[in-house]
């Protein structure tokens, strides 16, 4: 029950966007997820601001999973997070923060995990 929202200060365009979920939904097997349960959310143009300057592109993501993941996981997920970003929409991975999130209740389909 993996999520993760994109969120950049730059324009994304249809198909940047396409990729960046095609290349999520092959890193979230670094949690020992699925992409068939990935839900993705690709946000442009946001106002972001890191370190007082918005003059380069920036991003931040936000990853959230349905139980736990070890340090080890999380350090791969975070190095293909950066890499998908800057390889797609050239930002750099000193601009981008990656959060993540570990739920214990998961709504799907009107009951819970």
């Amino acid at each position: 029950m993996p999520y993760i929202k994109a969120k950049t200060s730059v324009k994304v365009s249809p198909e940047q966007a396409q990729t960046i979920k095609t290349e999520l939904g092959k890193a979230i097997t670094n949690l020992g997820k699925s992409e068939a349960w990935l839900m993705v959310e690709v946000e442009d143009n946001c106002r972001l601001w890191f370190r007082g300057d918005n003059s380069e592109g920036i991003a931040y993501v936000e990853v959230a999973l349905f139980g736990k993941a070890n340090a080890d996981q999380y350090d791969e997920m975070t190095k293909a997070v950066c890499e998908i970003i800057s390889g797609t929409l050239g930002i750099s991975g000193e601009e981008i923060y990656v959060k993540y999130e570990e739920v214990d209740h998961w709504g799907y389909n009107s009951f819970n995990f």
